[in-house]
């Protein structure tokens, strides 16, 4: 699958190479110590996925163009905000084998670097008069913010139930991978049905995406993070739920409580990692994310087959076949 994205990346390597100059140009500032730090996120940055969605959108219905570089880095400058934000939060020392903002320049500079980067965002589509793409980069940001509350809020009480992880995954995860395929089909089309239905498949991406990355905390798989670190932070994802509605009553006020009470100790993380395993939660899983995977390629084979939606196809089968 390796291969699979290299092929990807070579088919759109045009844009990809001037969207690093436009991504680094897009976060330039007069304070030494910000570009020291922005020079810092461009050096650390991941495989850019989202970026790769905004221009294989775009090259499905028309030719990429400023527009279109435009909608690519105001997504990754979010993006790249609300990770930022996201390490403070869960106080993360550590970001795909880099360290973190707030590891290395504290948290009341990492809010402010996070900040920075949201108004620079902002501002690179206003300069630009480009309010649709505002528009709907704005609603995923809004749907993110809601989706942790709700996740931090359920962790408090682990009562969590499938439809509200979807929820949460919905908003957190998949609302930006969405905005990333509306923003760049509307960069060259104004036609309302092909933007809203690359905002629908780019949701379904990205409940695929996030699924898999909950399956990251169960392997064996050097991930970029922790095992078993969703456990720890008390996140209910979809194994474990799955495995406590599928256990007698006792189990699961057993495992319930050591996740509330004891979920840092190791010992722990390892017997909540084998209890979820033995009881199916981890087929059940997979079985989802390929129904969901299953559906953005039948919603792919609704639009027109080119070059691009080739590549496309190529990029879904990346997010859920991934190693980490």
């Amino acid at each position: 699958m390796a291969s699979s994205l290299d092929e990807i990346k070579k088919f759109i390597s045009k844009e990809l190479k001037e969207f690093d100059t436009h991504f680094k140009e897009s976060m330039k500032s007069n304070v030494s110590l910000l570009d020291k730090i922005t020079h810092y996120i461009a050096k650390s940055k991941g495989k850019q996925v989202r970026p790769m969605f905004v221009f294989l959108s775009a090259r499905m219905f028309g030719q990429t163009n400023d527009s279109t570089y435009i909608s690519a880095s105001l997504v990754e400058l979010l993006h790249t905000a609300t990770l930022v934000h996201d390490d403070v939060v869960d106080d993360a020392y550590q970001r795909r084998g880099f360290f973190s903002i707030n590891a290395l320049w504290k948290n009341k500079i990492a809010v402010l670097v996070g900040d920075y980067l949201l108004s620079k965002g902002l501002l690179l589509a206003l300069n630009n008069n480009k309010y649709e793409q505002l528009q709907i980069l704005s609603t995923a940001v809004k749907e993110m913010a809601e989706g942790e509350l709700i996740q931090i809020e359920k962790a408090r009480k682990l009562d969590i139930v499938e439809e509200v992880y979807f929820d949460i995954i919905t908003k957190k995860t998949a609302s930006l991978i969405a905005a990333a395929c509306g923003a760049g089909a509307s960069s060259v089309t104004n036609d309302k049905g092909h933007i809203n239905h690359m905002i629908a498949l780019g949701e379904t991406i990205g409940i695929c995406f996030q699924i898999k990355d909950d399956l990251f905390d169960y392997g064996q798989a050097d991930v970029g993070k922790p095992l078993g670190i969703d456990i720890k932070e008390k996140k209910m994802t979809l194994p474990l739920i799955y495995a406590l509605n599928n256990c007698n009553k006792s189990d699961k006020r057993r495992i319930i409580n050591l996740i509330k009470n004891k979920s840092t100790d190791n010992k722990v993380v390892r017997e909540v990692i084998q209890f979820v395993i033995d009881h199916g939660g981890i087929e059940y899983t997979i079985e989802k994310m390929k129904a969901y995977q299953a559906k953005a390629f039948d919603m792919l084979d609704q639009l027109p087959q080119t070059e691009a939606s080739l590549h496309f196809r190529n990029l879904i089968a990346f997010i859920t076949e991934r190693k980490k």
